[in-house]
């Protein structure tokens, strides 16, 4: 990457000081561009889900990583759950949904309730282990909440086979004015289920997975305890991926944590962090670090600039962090400040092998937690960071309540904020779909075809708030 006109600034910059400028292209079409990464992670798009309660679960992590990305489950998790989440995003099929299942004896309240913890919107009513119905949130208008099942589903069912391809499972659900459908096997037992955007996404989107063919997903763990213990049981659980995480990631325990899991031989990328300077990637991947996490404050759940004064404009610590990893032969992630398409170009552009996203994703079906809905009647979800008082409680649960109160009055971050749920693009899938789309033309205006040369291409120009504000969309007239 480089300034254009060769003019370096000389203060430093967040994602809306800047622009990308096109250039000459030879590069025909958005679809001719590979997204895939090169730093072992195995994504073959550049998005992560960020290590967050709020953002990454065992929902978030399947349907992540069958679009092609790679979730993070969080620290703060019992290990013995983690171990059964990776076990059970590993079981997880590789293009079809989950699907949501209900007895035809179930009641209307239990559909609604259960309905959005998926984006398709429907779940598919179970009797003897065979699809006899569908049920969706329509269905249910205007009847009583213990009313049956059975007697507000639909029975029109469409039915397909285990193996069908993505585009003639599209083509029967559009011909016959389907939304969704169980896909069986040949006994008829549900293995997942089939929507046209699934079909569609499944044709564009190449699923993140390990060398058995099954979803990949990643786990985080802390600097305190017994690192290398938990890393160990992680490991034996099947992890892809291991993060080392703790807000800052430039101190003598992050150095003594990464050589502990360095010590166990993982077998698999380790990322750790945070850090924001050149220095900070040179220490930790002197002591064992494939991938290094930068950002210190940019995230919308955390108060650490706002508190301390600590950290530093997102776009100059990636590229700076980005130019010295590359020097070691290592990668960075951009975690943070992510809050349009444009951010994870820019990134990408600085150098950043994958880009973090959290509380972006927190508003989505997939993300963990229960929706809910304010006076007006809008569906958000509660999210909160991770240096938070929320969040230490939680971390804490295990020491005395004289020890966990006085951790709590420390707390850096947004304890509750409502992440509101897109009407028109609900699901971690939509976002993606923008985000995916965003890149791939961000490399066509660059002229590349993957991103290495789009990073080695990038040209990048400063502006002032004002030149930002243009380039915004005007929904209404002025």
């Amino acid at each position: 990457m480089r300034f254009i006109h060769d003019r370096v600034p000389e203060h430093d910059l967040t994602y809306s000081d800047v622009y990308l400028v096109p250039r000459r292209s030879a590069v025909t079409s958005r679809l001719d561009v590979d997204l895939s990464t090169a730093d072992g992670s195995g994504t073959s798009i550049p998005v992560i889900a960020s290590n967050m309660t709020a953002v990454s679960g065992r929902r978030m992590a399947e349907t992540i990583a069958r679009c092609g990305g790679l979730a993070v489950i969080p620290q703060d998790i019992p290990v013995d759950v983690v171990t059964d989440v990776i076990a059970w995003v590993k079981q997880r099929h590789v293009v079809y949904d989950t699907p949501l299942r209900m007895e035809p004896t179930g009641t209307v309240g239990e559909v609604l309730n259960l309905l959005p913890k998926r984006a398709h919107g429907a779940a598919v009513v179970v009797e003897d282990g065979r699809a006899v119905g569908v049920v969706n949130e329509g269905d249910c208008e205007g009847v009583d909440r213990f009313t049956q099942v059975h007697s507000v589903m639909s029975t029109d069912l469409l039915v397909l086979p285990d193996g069908i391809g993505a585009e003639e499972a599209f083509n029967r659900l559009h011909g016959g004015g389907h939304r969704l459908a169980p896909v069986v096997d040949d006994a008829g037992r549900i293995v997942g289920v089939f929507t046209r955007q699934r079909a569609l996404r499944a044709s564009l989107y190449v699923p993140a997975v390990d060398s058995q063919g099954r979803l990949r997903v990643a786990a985080a763990i802390g600097i305190s305890g017994d690192v290398a213990t938990r890393a160990k049981a992680l490991l034996d659980a099947g992890v892809d991926l291991l993060v080392i995480d703790t807000a800052h990631g430039h101190q003598e325990r992050m150095l003594e944590a990464l050589r502990a899991v360095r010590e166990i031989n993982p077998g698999v990328p380790v990322a750790a962090g945070n850090v924001t300077t050149a220095d900070g990637v040179t220490d930790l991947v002197e002591a064992g670090a494939d991938i290094i996490k930068v950002g210190v404050g940019p995230g919308a759940m955390c108060t650490t600039r706002m508190m301390t004064g600590v950290g530093r404009p997102q776009f100059s610590s990636v590229l700076e962090c980005a130019e010295r990893a590359r020097q070691l032969g290592k990668h960075v992630w951009a975690d943070g400040g992510v809050r349009h398409p444009r951010d994870v170009a820019l990134a990408l552009a600085a150098g950043a092998s994958n880009v973090m996203i959290g509380s972006w994703f927190a508003g989505t079906y997939e993300s963990p937690g229960d929706a809910q809905r304010d006076s007006n009647g809008g569906l958000y979800k509660e999210s909160f960071g991770m240096a938070s008082a929320r969040a230490v409680q939680a971390r804490t649960v295990d020491e005395t309540p004289f020890e966990r109160a006085r951790k709590g009055l420390f707390g850096e971050g947004i304890s509750r904020a409502r992440m509101y749920l897109d009407p028109e693009r609900p699901s971690v899938e939509d976002l993606l779909d923008d985000i995916v789309a965003g890149v791939r033309s961000a490399c066509t205006y660059a002229g590349a075809d993957h991103l290495e040369a789009y990073h080695r291409q990038a040209v990048v120009g400063v502006q002032t708030a004002a030149g930002f504000t243009e380039g915004m969309p005007v929904p209404t007239s002025w």
